[in-house]
C-alpha cells in the first residue's frame, strides 16, 4: 500500500513539473518583438520630403488671325527660339492679291483727289463733291492698312524667348483663326508643382524654405524660391497643389520632369515628434500611443499638434525618455509582453 502511494505521488510530481515547464514554455513564447523610438525634444522637425513635376513659367499658344493654308513652319518641338523670330507662314496669295487691289483703289483715289483738288480751288467744284472725293480716299488708306495687315498675318513671330512646346499644325494643314500653331515655354523661370496633404498645407507659407533635386539631371540640386499656394482642395485626394518657383539660368531644366521636394519645417519650435503611425485612435475619437515600461506594453492617450512630412507633434501624454513602439503595435494590447528588436533614437 504504501508502495503505490509513492508511485502515486511520483507520478503527480512529474505531471506538475511538465505543466509548470509547459507554462514557462508558454511564457515565453507569449512575448512579442516589437521597435520603439525613445521620446526626445528636437529644436525643429525633419524636412517633409515630396514628388512634384517641373511646369514652364510662361506658355504662350501662338496662332494665325485669319484661316488659311499653312506653307511652312519652320521650327520644331523643342528647338529654342527668340523673340521675334520667324516660326511659321500661311500661303499669302490671298493677302497679296488683295494688298494689290488696295493699292490700285488707293492710287485711282488720290489720283482724282489731285484733279479735284485744282477744281475746288478755282471754285468749280462744289462742296459737298470735295468731301465725297476725300472720303473715298480715306476709305482707300484704310482698306490698304488693313489689307498690308492681312499680308503681315501671313507670317507669325516668337512672342517671347523661350522654347517650342508643342507643334499642332504642320505645312499643308489648314489653319483657323486663333487655333493653335506652336506653344512658346519660357523655361528660364520654371516652377514645380506639388501636391501637399490638407493636414500639411496650414504650415507652408509663401517662404517656407525649400530645396529640389532632379533625377534626370544626375541628382542635380536647386534651391526653391517663393511659393504660391493653391486654395481649392482636390475632391478625391484632399489635397492643394503648391508651386515652388525656381530659376533654370542654363535651361537644361525641362517641363515635365520629375523632382524630389524637401520642404522644412517650422524652425524654432521645440517639441517632440513620432512617426504619424504610431498614433492611434478609438471608436470614440481618442487618441493614443503604445509605450513600453517594464517590459509591458501600456496605452497611453495623447494630444497631437502640427505634422511635417511622416512625422506628428505630441503636445501632451508623453515624457522625454518613453520608448513608443512605431512597429509591431498592431499586435499589442494593454500588459502584453514585449520586447524590444529594435531601438530606433530619433533625434
Amino acid at each position: 500500500m504504501k508502495k503505490k502511494a509513492y508511485i502515486l505521488c511520483t507520478v503527480l510530481a512529474a505531471l506538475c513539473m511538465m505543466a509548470c515547464s509547459g507554462k514557462e514554455k508558454k511564457q515565453n513564447t507569449d512575448v512579442l518583438k516589437v521597435t520603439t523610438e525613445t521620446v526626445c525634444l528636437s529644436s525643429d522637425a525633419a524636412p517633409a520630403s515630396y514628388v512634384g513635376v517641373v511646369e514652364e513659367g510662361t506658355s504662350v499658344a501662338v496662332s494665325f488671325t485669319g484661316m488659311g493654308m499653312i506653307r511652312q513652319v519652320h521650327v520644331s518641338e523643342g528647338q529654342a527660339v527668340r523673340k521675334g523670330q520667324l516660326l511659321a507662314e500661311m500661303d499669302k496669295t490671298q493677302a497679296e492679291n488683295a494688298l494689290a487691289m488696295a493699292q490700285a483703289t488707293h492710287k485711282q483715289a488720290t489720283d482724282a483727289l489731285e484733279r479735284m483738288k485744282k477744281l475746288h480751288e478755282n471754285k468749280s467744284l462744289a462742296d459737298m463733291k470735295w468731301v465725297e472725293v476725300q472720303s473715298k480716299v480715306e476709305q482707300a488708306e484704310a482698306s490698304l492698312s488693313a489689307a498690308r495687315k492681312m499680308l503681315e498675318d501671313c507670317s507669325i513671330h516668337a512672342p517671347i524667348d523661350g522654347v517650342v512646346g508643342k507643334k499642332s499644325l504642320s505645312a499643308g494643314e489648314t489653319a483657323l483663326p486663333s487655333q493653335p500653331v506652336v506653344s512658346i515655354l519660357s523655361i528660364r523661370k520654371l516652377k514645380v508643382k506639388v501636391s501637399i496633404p490638407e493636414r500639411e498645407i496650414a504650415v507652408i507659407s509663401p517662404s517656407t524654405p525649400s530645396s529640389l533635386t532632379i533625377e534626370a539631371l544626375n541628382g542635380k540640386q536647386v534651391s526653391g524660391g517663393a511659393i504660391e499656394k493653391g486654395v481649392v482642395a482636390d475632391a478625391a485626394t484632399h489635397t492643394y497643389d503648391i508651386r515652388i518657383n525656381i530659376d533654370n539660368p542654363d535651361s537644361d531644366i525641362l517641363p515635365g520632369m520629375v523632382a524630389k521636394v524637401a520642404l522644412s519645417g517650422q524652425t524654432g519650435q521645440q517639441g517632440m515628434y513620432l512617426p504619424i503611425r504610431a498614433v492611434q485612435q478609438t471608436a470614440g475619437g481618442n487618441l493614443f500611443v503604445w509605450t513600453m515600461a517594464d517590459g509591458k506594453a501600456h496605452r497611453s492617450n495623447v494630444s497631437v499638434g502640427q505634422t511635417i512630412g511622416d512625422r506628428i507633434q505630441i503636445l501632451s501624454g508623453l515624457s522625454e525618455g518613453d520608448k513608443v513602439i512605431v512597429e509591431g503595435y498592431q499586435k499589442v494590447s494593454e500588459g502584453t509582453r514585449v520586447t524590444n528588436g529594435k531601438l530606433k533614437t530619433e533625434n
